[in-house]
């Protein structure tokens, strides 16, 4: 995991930062990495899988549907190992 360090932080705002996570009951640098985790993954952000889910319960699709695709991408795919390319 990384590690941040962070400079020049005012002393009332380490203060307040202390207070927020006595709030809490966390110490200061949980309470840091609770609000850096949700500055940077909001709850309204879009999950691609909960989209294509959506999307596809919309559709009708089934579960056997999805079985039945992977079978038939099954049959089509090619197995023969890619050749390397060349540069002449």
């Amino acid at each position: 995991m990384a590690a941040v360090t962070i400079r020049n932080l005012s002393d009332e705002a380490h203060r307040a930062l202390k207070v927020r996570a006595a709030k809490h009951n966390r110490s200061a640098e949980a309470e840091m990495r609770a609000i850096l985790e949700a500055a940077v993954r909001p709850e309204g952000r879009l999950l691609l899988g909960t989209a294509l889910s959506e999307v596809s319960r919309k559709m009708g699709l089934t579960n056997a549907d999805f079985e039945a695709l992977g079978q038939s991408l099954e049959q089509v795919r090619d197995r023969r190992p890619a050749e390397p390319m060349t540069f002449d």
